[in-house]
């Protein structure tokens, strides 16, 4: 079924809202894994979403700046990396500016690109960038899972562990799922489905 961008845009909408709310917010925010692995990721989404509002002139002024989509994954890449760091973590907890450049943040500079680039984007941008995410999971896994020492101040360990092998398990699971759609599953190259 195909939602009308103007339901995609206020779905987004709503998403970012309900987020904003305090009682999700701090549940959101109780553990390291749901902030990194579910917080942020629908921050993104409701950008993702939004991103069907954009009216056409303003999209065809970034198409030119986002050739293949290119520059919009390069700049969701960055602006990701910066909100899976623990001291960003922390201080989105601890500093309100900071929590309110997440929630603007995130939707705007991660989910909106995405979602104007990866149409754009071929097969081989799309694989470098899925590559990339793989990567990064398992490198920050790793990284949480072995660390000795608490890298985030307002978490425990044991929930810095507990992100570390949800890492690692997503890492996996997305080689196996792209092997799977590379085998035996239809790729999609250019934007087609």
């Amino acid at each position: 079924m195909i939602v009308p961008a103007r339901w995609k845009a206020w779905l987004g909408r709503a998403l970012w809202l309900a987020l904003a709310v305090p009682p999700l917010q701090r549940a959101l925010e109780a553990t390291m894994t749901l902030q990194m692995l579910v917080q942020i990721p629908l921050l993104a989404l409701a950008g993702w979403w939004m991103a069907a509002s954009l009216a056409h002139r303003p999209a065809t002024a970034l198409a030119a700046w986002n050739r293949s989509g290119i520059s919009g994954l390069l700049l969701a890449s960055l602006a990701a990396m910066l909100w899976m760091l623990p001291r960003t973590l922390d201080a989105a907890l601890e500093v309100p500016w900071v929590a309110l450049a997440k929630f603007l943040g995130v939707p705007w500079l991660i989910g909106m690109p995405l979602a104007l680039s990866w149409p754009r984007a071929g097969f081989v941008v799309r694989g470098v960038f899925l590559l990339e995410v793989v990567a990064t999971a398992f490198r920050l896994g790793w990284l949480y899972t072995v660390s000795p020492v608490r890298l985030c101040s307002n978490y425990l360990l044991g929930d810095q562990q507990q992100l570390g092998k949800t890492m690692l398990a997503l890492g996996v699971a997305i080689c196996v799922l792209l092997a799977w759609r590379l085998m035996w599953g239809h790729v999609a190259i250019h934007g087609e489905r």
